[in-house]
């Protein structure tokens, strides 16, 4: 079978990222490199907050007169695109502090591209945790020394409830909600801008991923997400992790409501086949889209981490 040169630089990127951090790539994450690379946009947002989109996981930023914060990094190569970008908006004054939402690689995989930048890296402590062992460890495992690996970068400041930090003129506070799309989502709140990072807290119109092996909880993710609205005001942007195909990384919290009423119709759906007697397996061949949620498209193969297979152990679990 042929290789294309896309393919190859693609299949490159995926095999450098798992190197940078000495273990393999989750199913997610090694998708998100594999695809086609993007060009790098910059989106201003409100009082010097904006978007960073290239290929990943969406990043925040704010550029003022006194500092630079960012959150998440993406990919090595992006993270490049990503730094280059923010040096030329803040004359190369560095970043104050960089935030990561939660662990996985199409979010904190460019993290060492800011080594000797970021005077900070901070994350939810199970982030951290969870960064540290990598996928299906148990321990944090040391990373394995790899040819041209990029050393990581991991937090060096942790926390459990809440934590926040001035950068110039602007405060941001960095907030955990409890279980979600893992055991260690950060919600990230540009406070004088008005603009929140969601991270994979997220998802814009397209299924989930549901990281239970990293403690998510489809429940408590529709209750946080009522949380975080209640939290806010009616003109909040949010920025959301990832977006389906041609729609917006950005929106209101009509959007986050529309997604918990997908987490809350998902479950009802799947106790309505359990009461009535249908097996896991009758119910995880679904694969025509959920009632009322079409938009969202056809489910795709049962794996751990897909939604329509977590809600059932879920439901039939009660955890």
């Amino acid at each position: 079978m042929s290789t294309t040169r896309r393919d190859f630089l693609a299949t490159s990127a995926a095999a450098a990222l798992g190197a940078a951090f000495g273990r393999p790539l989750s199913a997610f994450a090694r998708q998100q490199a594999q695809q086609p690379q993007a060009q790098p946009v910059f989106t201003p947002l409100r009082r010097n907050v904006g978007t960073f989109t290239m290929r990943g996981g969406t990043v925040g930023w704010l550029v003022n007169a006194r500092g630079v914060a960012v959150v998440d990094t993406q990919f090595p190569a992006e993270a490049r695109a990503l730094l280059e970008g923010l040096q030329q908006r803040s004359r190369n004054r560095g970043v104050d502090v960089l935030i990561n939402t939660h662990h996985h690689g199409d979010h904190t995989g460019g993290n060492p591209v800011f080594r000797g930048v970021a005077r900070r890296v901070v994350a939810h402590g199970m982030a951290d945790q969870h960064m540290r062992r990598g996928p299906g460890a148990q321990p944090p495992q040391p990373p394995q020394p790899q040819p041209n690996a990029l050393e990581p970068l991991y937090p060096d400041l942790t926390f459990t409830h809440s934590w926040s930090t001035a950068v110039g003129d602007e405060r941001i506070t960095a907030r955990h909600h409890g279980r979600g799309h893992t055991s260690g989502d950060a919600v990230i709140t540009f406070e004088r801008a008005n603009v929140v990072h969601m991270g994979d807290l997220m998802f814009h119109q397209r299924h989930p991923v549901v990281d239970r092996a990293a403690g998510a909880s489809m429940r408590n993710w529709s209750r946080l997400l009522r949380q975080v609205t209640d939290a806010h005001t009616r003109d909040t942007i949010y920025i959301f992790g990832h977006a389906n195909a041609g729609l917006p990384v950005t929106g209101t919290s009509a959007d986050l409501l529309r997604f918990r009423d997908y987490l809350d119709a998902l479950f009802a759906f799947v106790e309505r086949q359990v009461r009535d007697g249908r097996t896991r397996e009758e119910i995880l061949v679904m694969r025509t889209p959920l009632a009322g949620f079409e938009a969202w498209g056809p489910f795709g193969q049962a794996s751990a981490r897909d939604p329509l297979t977590v809600a059932f152990e879920e439901v039939t679990t009660g955890a």
